[in-house]
């Protein structure tokens, strides 16, 4: 490639040498990746800001799924499911690469639930109008036990197919990333926002950032500002009135991952009603069995949320409701929470699981734009409605929105094989690497294709700075089996730090501070492997 998709040294000198942005953006997950994409297709002049990695936060932690949400049908919420369906083929159309139609099963164990449903998917089918991926239909015992044979078979009367999507969300938040980067925003991470600036009317004109790896403070102009910072909203939103009313009512959901043998090779399975009123999902994903999720009202809102006890004990409850054998606690690879930013409900009182998902957006006295809540099916949308917003808040040009049919970095309608297929196009560029530098052919660990390759391209075209950015948002080893990824982790480790021309202490120190991280993804916390190379 002529340069790096993505280059954190030269962007910051880029941000150093502008003297006014048109729109600064806080928050690099889904929703701020989003708006700026948008803001800089429409050709504004745009920064984004993100305190750790791309998509650290709630963006990498979901459920994988692009969807209307069933249950909001259920709850008739009509609206966002219409939104979210149409907002999925939109998806699917842009990102080919990343999102794909995956089919779901419902078991049926009455003749009476297997109606219910079948009528209800087939409303949900009507929804997506032009944009439905599959058709809904009926199934036998017989076919419901051949598609899902790890299904319980007592009592079974059959079962309802149906489609929705699948993608990878921080693969995806990373080419929203090269997205923007190529469209002219200066995009960069670990560089956190400490204070906004404000003129003599408390006008918010721009902001002040540290550059979190060399503690260099710098400020900027901008004549909007814009804070989409997800769970963390309100910490920004005190930076301009100190006595705000909190905006968001953060809820975890907790996600375990366990062998695909536990399900079946290709169906996914949806619990349509859980003990607590929700759905659970079992979703086939990179070749790994993901089991979740629940809604847990949490008040206290962290970057690295940890799996309650009792969130654990609920899903493997539920999955052995359904499925024999039921995987138990000791067959659990990987677990994870993310923190949901639900938009706070006026009396307070509302259980977080009835709290719609839909999004609210705000304009402050002093300008300040803060949007929060919603899903990542629906980003594109609220990124739209975000910068129409700002272009008013702003004084800005107004400029059409171009994101409908904005193809993302690495639009290829060709599928890749294997795990090659979340890089697109880009899965040519990254080959390419070893023909120069044979050595990077190699894998990173026997159980996964991945290669040294794919480490050398985090680094230099994806921004990555971390072990952990590596091998949790950019190959998603720490998602799927933290035990296989602190394995990997000396291999890449040393790969990172010839890109990064780091220190032999840096690697040991990055292997130290990784470990501390991939313990929590593991039920007792314990892993053997050793923290040296």
């Amino acid at each position: 490639m002529e340069k790096p998709l993505l280059d954190r040294n030269m962007t910051l000198r880029q941000v150093a040498g502008t003297p006014q942005w048109d729109l600064a953006v806080i928050g690099g997950g889904a929703t701020g990746l989003g708006i700026a994409v948008d803001a800089a297709s429409r050709g504004y002049r745009t920064v984004l800001l993100e305190q750790y990695d791309f998509a650290k936060g709630t963006s990498s932690r979901s459920t994988k799924l692009v969807h209307g949400g069933v249950r909001y049908l259920a709850m008739g919420d009509i609206r966002l499911v219409y939104d979210a369906l149409h907002e999925r083929g939109i998806l699917f159309r842009n990102a080919p690469h990343l999102a794909h139609a995956q089919s779901f099963i419902i078991p049926c164990y009455s003749f009476f639930s297997k109606c219910k449903y079948l009528i209800g998917l087939k409303i949900y089918d009507w929804l997506a109008g032009k944009y439905r991926i599959g058709k809904s239909s009926a199934l036998s015992r017989e076919e419901t036990l051949r598609n899902l044979p790890g299904v319980k078979s007592a009592q079974l009367q059959g079962g309802v197919r149906y489609f929705d999507g699948q993608f990878d969300d921080a693969r995806m938040a990373v080419n929203l990333a090269q997205t923007a980067a190529v469209h002219g925003a200066a995009v960069l991470n670990y560089c956190q926002v400490t204070e906004l600036s404000k003129d003599e009317a408390g006008k918010v004109t721009g902001l002040t950032f540290v550059d979190r790896e060399t503690e260099t403070a710098y400020p900027i102009t901008a004549k909007a500002v814009i804070n989409a910072t997800g769970v963390f909203v309100d910490d920004i939103l005190t930076m301009d009135t100190p006595n705000h009313k909190v905006m968001v009512r953060p809820s975890q959901g907790t996600h375990v991952v366990v062998d695909r043998t536990f399900l079946g090779e290709h169906d996914a399975l949806m619990i349509p009603k859980t003990s607590d009123g929700r759905v659970l999902f079992g979703v086939p994903w990179h070749n790994y069995l993901l089991l979740g999720t629940t809604d847990t009202p949490i008040k206290d809102t962290h970057i690295e949320p940890v799996p309650l006890d009792d969130e654990i004990a609920f899903i493997l409850k539920t999955a052995a409701d359904y499925l024999s054998p039921a995987p138990r606690k000791s067959d659990i690879r990987s677990m994870f929470a993310g923190l949901r930013p639900l938009a706070a409900p006026d009396d307070g009182e509302e259980a977080t699981k009835e709290i719609s998902r839909d999004h609210k957006l705000i304009v402050n006295p002093s300008g300040l734009i803060t949007i929060t809540g919603g899903k990542w099916t629906t980003y594109r949308k609220m990124a739209e409605e975000t910068i129409d917003r700002a272009i008013e808040t702003g004084a800005l040009e107004n400029r059409t929105c171009l994101t409908k049919t904005l193809k993302i970095q690495g639009h290829c309608t060709k599928q890749q094989e294997g795990h090659w297929a979340s890089y697109g196009s880009d899965a040519d560029h990254v080959r390419a690497l070893t023909i120069s530098q044979p050595a990077l052919a190699e894998r990173l660990h026997p159980d996964f294709d991945h290669i040294g390759a794919e480490v050398v391209w985090a680094v230099v075209n994806e921004m990555a700075r971390t072990l952990e950015d590596v091998l949790a948002r950019r190959l998603r080893i720490l998602f799927l089996d933290a035990t296989k990824s602190m394995e990997m982790a000396p291999k890449v480790v040393a790969l990172m730090a010839q890109q990064l021309n780091k220190s032999r202490e840096w690697e040991n120190e990055q292997l130290r501070a990784y470990r501390l991280v991939a313990q929590q993804y593991l039920p007792e916390g314990h892993l053997d492997t050793p923290i040296n190379q």
